[in-house]
């Protein structure tokens, strides 16, 4: 009888798993007249609209990387999606190829935030998404996107950005952010300059804005990309400590400002 009690626990058990899935599907949408393919993730185990967030990808476009960060908030009860700032789902492996498509994007600011608030509304669309309990997130250059899209004043509840570049905003733009906002930050990154750094925090401070700024020591940039340094870049690697204490710091960020989730 106990090896039949047993044997059926293991079932429930199994079943209970196999109901608990992360579904991922890619989403075509227009902006204007270009083709951009989204990747949506949700965990079909959880019943109801649940807090939503956009994830923005680094330089190298929407990747697996990207797409990996996108599954893990589902895994946490969240639907998340993954814009494309690039069209048609593109990326690339080379920097000099990643540093011009994101280069092309940066020049026409009015299209760089039309792009990210377009990925927000897709993502507010889906029937899994709560619309009242949104963040966004980003890595690199889609840390700078989470921000571009705050200044529009985006109905966000929470930013966080991970060794991002830092865009002052105008004095009207940081007033715009609803959102509390966490930058995490590599003290050692030399890539993203102290005077930038300086600017932006004045910014947000002078437009009271509630702003966590981590600096994560020894750290440089792509230190939450545990490939970063197949690059050959002294500057690009990955930090263990630094990649686990931010994504702590996110996890905290988003159930104090969307709530529980699941």
């Amino acid at each position: 009888m106990r090896a039949i009690a047993t044997s059926l626990a293991m079932l429930l058990f199994t079943v209970s798993l196999a109901q608990a899935e992360v579904k991922t599907k890619t989403i075509e949408y227009r902006v204007g007249d270009k083709t951009f393919d989204g990747y949506l993730a949700y965990d079909d185990s959880v019943e109801g609209p649940r807090p939503g967030i956009v994830v923005f990808h680094e330089w190298w476009g929407l990747n697996e990387y990207a797409k990996e960060r996108t599954r893990m908030l589902a895994e946490q009860g969240y639907v998340a999606f993954a814009a494309d700032m690039y069209g048609d789902g593109q990326f690339v492996e080379h920097p000099k190829d990643a540093g011009a498509m994101a280069g092309k994007v940066r020049t026409n600011v009015d299209e760089w935030q039309k792009r990210a608030v377009v990925a927000l509304d897709i993502l507010k669309a889906q029937p899994q998404c709560d619309p009242k309990k949104l963040a966004a997130i980003g890595y690199c250059f889609g840390g700078s996107t989470a921000l571009q899209l705050g200044y529009t004043g985006a109905d966000l509840d929470a930013i966080a950005t991970f060794h991002a570049a830092l865009p002052t905003p105008t004095e009207e733009q940081a007033k715009a952010i609803k959102a509390e906002v966490l930058v995490c930050n590599g003290a050692d990154d030399s890539f993203i300059s102290q005077e930038s750094i300086e600017a932006f925090q004045e910014k947000l401070k002078d437009a009271n804005v509630s702003l966590n700024f981590v600096n994560f020591p020894g750290a440089v940039h792509s230190f939450t990309v545990e490939d970063a340094g197949k690059h050959n870049n002294p500057g690009m690697q990955y930090n263990k400590a630094a990649d686990e204490k931010s994504w702590d710091l996110l996890m905290a960020l988003l159930k104090k400002d969307l709530g529980e989730n699941k």
